[in-house]
């Protein structure tokens, strides 16, 4: 080495450095590219930059977290609570102190909390619950005093206490319960709605199982367990009529047009239509050549062994008798008074027929049914069939033949269904005492659910003009209530319970049967198991 010449002169900061003693430990060859200055040379803004924090750490300008130094002395009798770092969340809660010691525990207590030995002996014959589980006694010092036996006991009770026992805290908001409730117009701004008993219908001498009301509103048909459809008059309570068929009267149901006076009498396998003699002379002659049947009208399918159905002529009753290989228990109307509907109780695609009553022709349900049907209903306005199991409602398209909506009830058995004179709201009925109301433009689960009666509901009706419907069940009340139904979609149908009607006696466990309203006014007629009709007025 030169003299006075640096040692680092001949280092070439660019060619790569090799170390030869350790060439054979090197897993991959090295490269020729330059070593980053960053590794070796500092740069001179770097060493401003370091200079810079030094200067601003010794001014205090950079501090630094100090470590936690743990408290050299705490409070030996001090409350949990105390402490800042469990004291810092929100969801901590100190576990409770245990009572301190009373008088009755220390070591020399006054006579008077000493027990006798006569209480000693009754606190042996008491409830281990009830039993004190501390019993006083005295001692001349506290060098005579014993090891307390049940101290293992109480501090394993104690830990179990606080481990099992957990501490939450409850947020409370003060809120007024009067403000939750819904608001609801007055029961005076929604009148008028039937709300007392105004006239009795008396005669049958069994339980009235079904009522139908005429179009005109001037007349009603009931039938009854005695075997007998009576025909009233409406404003009079006067029975004009009396049919005698000998079986239990099902289902009546009067046909929608005014000028076809026609009544449906479901008794027993047979389908009844008779001549109710209201109108004119041309209404009758038009009837009475309706209710002619020239050939008995069997199936087509003639190889079953049981017998579909039957269009037979009735010269006892002066109508047609419409026979059914089971017992029909509803017989509904077409808007149109030309088609109706029956249902029987069978799984199969017999168990729904229509029957058009112009061509004396019947055919089947066209759609596969899903369990027992309840009953079968036509739109108000549209051709559209709605079929109601014991489950759920399936909507049909008649024109398309396909399946349109299924309404998830979410009951146990459904009993009866109505549908509003628009035809965009259903409300059904159920065997546990809940009426359902369906918004079908809004969803097909329930749109509301009403708890109100405490027994089987047995049918539930819309009125045709005025924003009522009403159910009634076996618990001998009807109820009726206010159903709006707007025409903005975006608004939701308004539901209002109005009033609770009373008065029909319990007979056999049956209460109120049927209820109907009248087509014109807001009446509202109930048949109840105590063979009486009652028709509740404004």
């Amino acid at each position: 080495m030169l003299k006075g010449k640096a040692p680092h002169a001949d280092f070439d900061p660019y060619v790569p450095y090799v170390d030869w003693f350790k060439w054979e430990d090197a897993k991959h060859p090295l490269s020729n590219a330059p070593e980053p200055k960053s590794r070796f040379i500092p740069s001179k803004w770097e060493a401003k930059k370091v200079l810079g924090l030094v200067r601003a750490i010794r001014k205090g300008y950079i501090k630094f977290d100090k470590p936690k130094e743990e408290p050299r002395f705490y409070m030996l009798w001090g409350d949990d609570a105390s402490s800042s770092e469990k004291t810092g969340h929100l969801s901590y809660i100190p576990a409770p102190k245990p009572n301190l010691p009373g008088h009755e525990e220390s070591y020399n207590p006054s006579l008077e909390y000493i027990p006798t030995q006569e209480e000693i002996n009754s606190y042996q014959l008491m409830d281990e619950e009830d039993r004190p589980k501390f019993i006083p006694k005295r001692f001349t010092s506290l060098r005579s005093i014993p090891a307390y036996e049940n101290a293992v006991k109480d501090s394993f009770e104690r830990c179990l206490d606080l481990y099992l026992c957990p501490r939450v805290r409850k947020k409370r908001i003060n809120i007024d319960p009067e403000s939750l409730k819904p608001k609801l117009p007055s029961r005076k701004d929604l009148r008028p709605y039937p709300a007392t008993c105004y006239l009795e219908y008396r005669g049958h001498k069994g339980a009235v199982m079904s009522i139908s009301t005429e179009a005109s509103g001037q007349w009603i048909a009931s039938g009854s367990s005695d075997g007998t459809v009576r025909l009233w008059e409406v404003e009079t309570c006067r029975c004009i009529k009396v049919w005698e068929f000998g079986e239990i009267v099902q289902y009546v149901a009067w046909n929608p047009l005014p000028e076809l006076p026609i009544l449906a009498v479901t008794v027993g396998q047979d389908v009844f239509l008779l001549n109710s003699g209201l109108g004119n002379e041309e209404i009758q002659r038009k009837v009475k050549e309706l209710l002619q049947v020239e050939t008995p009208k069997a199936p087509e399918d003639s190889g079953n062994k049981v017998s579909g159905w039957s269009w037979l002529q009735d010269d006892e009753h002066e109508g047609i008798r419409l026979r059914h290989f089971k017992a029909v228990f509803s017989v509904e109307w077409h808007r149109k008074g030309d088609y109706f509907s029956t249902v029987m109780p069978a799984g199969d695609s017999k168990a729904i027929l229509i029957h058009q009553l112009s061509k004396k022709f019947t055919q089947r349900h066209p759609f596969k049914l899903h369990g027992l049907p309840v009953s079968a209903v036509f739109h108000p306005t549209r051709s559209i069939f709605f079929v109601s199991t014991k489950k759920n409602v399936r909507v049909y398209d008649l024109v398309k033949q396909k399946l349109i909506k299924k309404l998830e009830t979410g009951l146990r058995e459904v009993s009866s269904i109505s549908i509003h004179p628009a035809g965009d709201n259903v409300i059904v009925g159920s065997r546990e005492g809940k009426l359902c109301w369906f918004d079908m433009d809004l969803s097909s689960k329930p749109y509301k659910v009403l708890k109100c009666h405490p027994k089987d509901i047995t049918n539930v009706a819309f009125h045709r003009s005025y924003p009522l419907f009403a159910s009634c069940s076996d618990d001998c009340t009807a109820y009726v209530f206010h159903g709006t139904v707007y025409s903005d979609l975006n608004q939701n149908p308004l539901i209002v319970p109005l009033e609770i009607l009373r008065g029909h006696a319990s007979s056999n466990g049956r209460g109120v049967l049927d209820c109907k309203f009248h087509p014109r006014q807001p009446w509202l007629f109930t048949a109840g198991a105590d063979s009486l009709i009652k028709l509740y007025c404004h």
